[in-house]
């Protein structure tokens, strides 16, 4: 079966699942996406590892993994998403030490999580993009049913423990140095759902 490399087009509030998120993931050859649900927390690990700027004071726990694996020299190579089944996305890192690689089982949003701090490629196989793999509003056409898309975005259902802050500050109202300067009280606070969403706006000014 031939893979498919995937990127990462963002990141925003899933229309199937309340208090979760959806992240979107795109074939670099093609205009395919790949919708996954993902929890608050790695949505928020997801958002703050593609802004560069953002500097946690203490490290999350895919941080934490990070510097463990730089402590004993494993690498992060790839990941692969390679099976999807009943809506839920089964994925794998593929690992070296010593120039020999080891696959290890993980959550796809775990896995994303770190392959940008790797700065690992992420690939999918042909056969689960052709299933599972649609065009966004704007597109020409639709390779999933409406109804059959809100069945595959589905990797987990959230703890209970982890719940979505309600944040009314319309943030495309403030100058941009204003932002910039709540980024930075967010990233202090360890608020990064609102830092990633004060990141989003930034973003889309520049």
């Amino acid at each position: 079966m031939s893979l498919v490399r995937l990127n990462i087009k963002g990141i925003s509030y899933s229309q199937t699942q309340n208090g979760a998120y959806a992240l979107i993931l795109s074939e670099e050859d093609g205009e395919r996406k790949l919708p996954i649900v993902i929890g608050a927390f790695e949505a928020q690990s997801i958002a703050i590892a593609l802004e560069k700027e953002i500097k946690p004071p203490r490290p999350l726990t895919h941080d934490l993994f990070k510097n463990f694996a730089d402590r004993f020299d494993i690498t992060v190579k790839q990941v692969i998403i390679h099976k999807l089944v009943d809506g839920v996305f089964y994925s794998s890192l593929i690992c070296e030490r010593d120039k020999i690689e080891e696959i290890i089982d993980a959550r796809t949003s775990d896995a994303i999580a770190l392959a940008l701090r790797f700065d690992a490629p992420i690939f999918t196989y042909k056969n689960i993009l052709d299933k599972a793999g649609i065009y966004l509003k704007g597109d020409e056409t639709s390779a999933t049913p409406e109804k059959e898309q809100e069945e595959i975005i589905s990797e987990e259902v959230l703890p209970d423990d982890i719940s979505i802050k309600s944040d009314s500050t319309d943030y495309k109202k403030l100058p941009l140095d204003e932002l910039k300067t709540l980024l930075s009280q967010a990233v202090n606070n360890e608020d990064y759902e609102k830092a990633a969403r004060i990141r989003d706006e930034i973003s889309k000014r520049k």
